[in-house]
């Protein structure tokens, strides 16, 4: 299911497409490791092509085909310190569809709303979730600037931002204009 992104419109659509060749030409663009070798060769241009005519789920969606996932990655083994390979988690191109595509949205959100003079962007919930985090829960509602958003989402590509928004892998939250 998509993410219910209220102010996705094609004003939101171009900032989002400028921000996604920013990263590009800056080779900033966050290529997760979960991509195949032809799921990060195609990546750029499939972000591009849903940010301009479809949502979160279209980029699942393609990213699901074609073997662009891996079928397996290495995580960290707490015990030992070294890496393990497990299989990937069947929706892991879900989530890094709706982790990235919201990120380029909220910075065309945050973009928009410095052009329009707007001063605080509002954090509401876009996915519905069984679980809300506390974290996640307190924060819904509350004012954030654009500037200082903007500014954390470009230095911290596929990470977590200092301010933590959108919050981490399936949170659930982005922001709107007020």
């Amino acid at each position: 299911m998509a993410l219910s992104l209220t102010n996705l419109d094609q004003r939101t659509r171009d900032l989002m497409i400028e921000e996604i060749d920013l990263d590009i030409r800056n080779h900033t663009l966050y290529i997760s490791p979960r991509l195949s070798l032809i799921g990060a060769k195609d990546y750029p241009d499939l972000l591009k092509f849903t940010a301009r005519l479809h949502d979160d789920s279209e980029l699942a969606r393609q990213l699901a085909q074609n073997s662009r996932m891996n079928p397996t990655y290495q995580r960290r083994n707490p015990r030992t310190g070294g890496y393990t390979t497990v299989t990937m988690n069947h929706d892991a191109n879900e989530t890094l569809a709706e982790g990235e595509f919201n990120r380029f949205y909220i910075r065309a959100l945050c973009r928009r709303a410095i052009d329009d003079r707007i001063s605080n962007l509002v954090i509401c919930r876009v996915k519905t979730v069984l679980n809300s985090r506390l974290g996640s829960i307190t924060r819904e509602g509350a004012s954030v600037d654009p500037q200082t958003l903007l500014a954390d989402l470009r230095a911290n590509p596929g990470v977590e931002t200092a301010l933590q928004i959108p919050g981490g892998p399936n949170s659930g939250l982005s922001v709107r204009l007020p």
